[in-house]
């Protein structure tokens, strides 16, 4: 089975926690075992079994960082299908160059209640569970891969593309 890493910048991948790659070896070694009790569900997988799972795929990836296994996080069964992200339409600041977007001062933190680096003009894709960015940004903003969870993301259409997810 093609790793998640595959998709990723050499540079990237390389920084990824080998227990992550370990624990997606694993949890393909053991997925049909997995399709009776799990499909369709939202799984953390690390050291051979379900650390947790769940209908919402963000609250299963804040409880599998949280338990430091590096656990590979999959909706069982839809392992290959992206996270979906919508577009949202708001008020756009006209005066921005070439074309309107929507501006706004936003905080990043790594750590809950830790200050964190404020970026005075960011792009705001409110109401989404997630939002992307671009990996210059997220070098910009100090974000570790090792941190994250590989992972696949697209748009509406049919293309889709690896990621990093961070939990915020």
């Amino acid at each position: 089975m093609k790793s998640l890493l595959d998709g990723l910048p050499p540079e990237v991948a390389q920084q990824i926690h080998p227990d992550w790659q370990r624990n997606e070896t694993a949890y393909w070694e053991v997925r049909d075992t997995l399709l009776p009790h799990y499909r369709d569900q939202w799984i953390a997988f690390a050291h051979g079994r379900v650390l947790v799972s769940g209908t919402s795929a963000v609250e299963v990836l804040h409880a599998a960082q949280a338990s430091g296994l590096h656990p590979f996080v999959t909706c069982v069964g839809r392992e290959h299908a992206p996270s979906r992200m919508r577009r949202a339409v708001f008020a756009y600041d006209t005066t921005y160059p070439q074309e309107a977007l929507p501006v706004m001062p936003v905080e990043f933190r790594t750590q809950e209640a830790v200050p964190g680096l404020v970026d005075e003009q960011a792009i705001p894709d409110t109401g989404a569970d997630a939002s992307a960015l671009p990996w210059a940004d997220c070098a910009q903003l100090a974000l570790d891969p090792r941190q994250g969870v590989p992972g696949l993301i697209g748009g509406v259409g049919a293309t889709s593309a690896s990621t990093i997810v961070f939990a915020v």
